[in-house]
C-alpha cells in the first residue's frame, strides 16, 4: 500500500477500530484509550523512521558540503550507515556510572524524547489530519518542548560529572535568552490570525501564496527570520550547539549515555528540528495550503524545505562563543522580535496590512 492511499484511508482504518471494539462490548473510555494507544504507535514509529531518514540526509548534505565520500560507500548513497549505527545502538551495552542520580539519571532520556513526541498532538499534518485541535495549540507545543530544558537539566546533574553538568546548565541559560524571541516571533502570527489554534492559523492563510504571513509586509519576513534564528537555538543546532560544545565539555549533558539512552538524545534533537520546521510551515508558509497535490503532501514539502534550510545553516556557519550567543539574543534579536510585534499590533491595530 503506497503512503497516499494509507494517508488516505486512516480516517477509516481508525473508524473500523472503534466499530471493532464497541462490538466487543468494550465501554466507551477502554474503547478511545485503545484508539489512542493505536495512534501513539503510529506516531512513535512514523517520528522514529522521520529521525533516522534525516540523520542519513544530514549527513549526505555534510559530505557534499565538505567533499567527504565516506556517506557514499555503504549502500545506495551511504544508507546501510544510518541502519548499523540504529542497531549498534539498540544492542550497546547501557553503562550506568556508580556515582549517579539513579532516578534523574533514568528519567531525564525518557521525559527529553516524549517532551519532542507530545508536540505532534495539535500539529496539522493536513486538512483535517491532525490528533487534537486544541484552541491553545501553539501555546501548549511552547509547553511541552520546554520540557526538554527540564531534561537536559536533568541529565547534567543526574550525571554526577562538571562537563555535563556545565552542558545542562548552558542548555538552560541558551534556552531562556532564545525562548522570548521565539516566543515575540510567534505572537506575531497570532495578533493577526485572532487565535492561537494551529487549524485556525493555517484558516487564516487561505488562498493565494501572498496570503501566507512569511510575505506579510512588512512584520512578516522579520517574525520568520527571527524565529528561524530562536528554533535554530532552541534545537540545539550549530551555531548555536554550546550545550554540547565537544573542545570544551567533552559532548555536554550526554557525555555518560550509552546505547538506548544517548539514542534517545539523538532522536528527541532530530526530531525536535522537524518540530520547529513543521511550526514554522504552519506559521508562516500555509501550512497545508496548495495546489494540485494533497493537503498532507503540501505540508511535508514545506517542512523539509525548512529542514533543509536548517541543516545547511548548521554546516555553514562557525559555531559561537557562550559569550557572543548570549549578547546576540539579549542586544539584538530580544529588541529587534519585540519592536516587530509592537509594529505588527500597531498596523493591525491601523488596518494598514495586506
Amino acid at each position: 500500500m503506497n503512503l497516499i492511499v494509507a494517508v488516505a484511508e486512516l480516517d477509516g482504518l481508525f473508524t473500523w477500530l472503534y466499530t471493532q471494539l464497541t462490538a466487543t462490548g468494550l465501554g466507551e473510555p477502554w474503547v478511545t484509550i485503545i484508539q489512542y494507544g493505536a495512534l501513539a504507535a503510529i506516531m512513535f514509529g512514523a517520528l522514529s523512521l522521520i529521525a533516522l531518514i534525516l540523520v542519513w540526509w544530514e549527513r549526505k548534505i555534510a559530505a557534499h558540503i565538505q567533499q567527504r565520500f565516506g556517506p557514499m560507500r555503504h549502500g545506495w548513497h551511504g544508507w546501510y550507515q544510518t541502519v548499523m549505527d540504529a542497531l549498534k545502538l539498540l544492542q550497546k551495552e547501557d553503562v550506568d556510572i556508580t556515582a549517579r542520580d539513579k532516578v534523574v539519571f533514568f528519567w531525564a532520556p525518557v521525559m527529553c524524547f516524549v517532551a519532542a513526541f507530545l508536540a505532534y498532538i495539535v500539529m496539522p499534518f493536513g486538512d483535517g489530519l491532525i490528533v487534537a485541535d486544541l484552541n491553545i495549540g501553539i501555546l501548549y507545543i511552547l509547553a511541552v518542548t520546554t520540557f526538554t530544558v527540564i531534561a537536559l537539566l536533568m541529565a547534567g546533574w543526574g550525571s554526577n560529572n562538571k562537563y555535563a553538568l556545565l552542558g545542562g546548565m548552558r542548555s538552560a541559560a541558551q534556552a531562556v535568552s532564545y525562548e522570548i524571541p521565539m516566543v515575540a516571533s510567534i505572537l506575531v502570527v497570532v495578533v493577526f490570525a485572532g487565535s492561537l489554534s494551529m487549524v485556525d492559523i493555517v484558516n487564516a492563510q487561505s488562498g493565494y501564496m501572498w496570503n501566507w504571513f512569511i510575505f506579510r509586509m512588512p512584520y512578516g519576513p522579520i517574525a520568520f527570520v527571527t524565529y528561524i534564528i530562536a528554533a535554530t537555538a532552541e534545537a540545539n543546532r550549530t551555531p548555536f550547539d554550546m550545550p554540547e560544545a565537544e573542545q570544551e565539555l567533552v559532548a555536554g549533558f550526554n557525555v555518560e549515555y550509552s546505547g538506548m539512552k544517548f539514542a534517545m538524545f539523538f532522536l528527541a534533537e532530530f526530531i525536535n528540528m522537524f518540530t520547529v520546521s513543521a511550526i514554522a510551515t504552519t506559521l508562516f508558509l500555509g501550512g497545508w495550503h496548495g495546489a494540485f497535490l494533497p493537503s498532507w503532501a503540501w505540508f511535508f514539502l514545506k517542512t523539509i524545505a525548512m529542514v533543509f534550510l536548517l541543516m545547511v545553516i548548521r554546516w555553514t556557519y562557525p559555531r559561537l562563543r557562550v559569550d557572543q550567543l548570549m549578547e546576540f539574543a539579549w542586544k539584538f534579536l530580544v529588541p529587534l522580535t519585540f519592536a516587530n510585534l509592537l509594529l505588527g499590533a500597531w498596523f493591525k491595530w491601523a488596518g494598514w496590512y495586506w
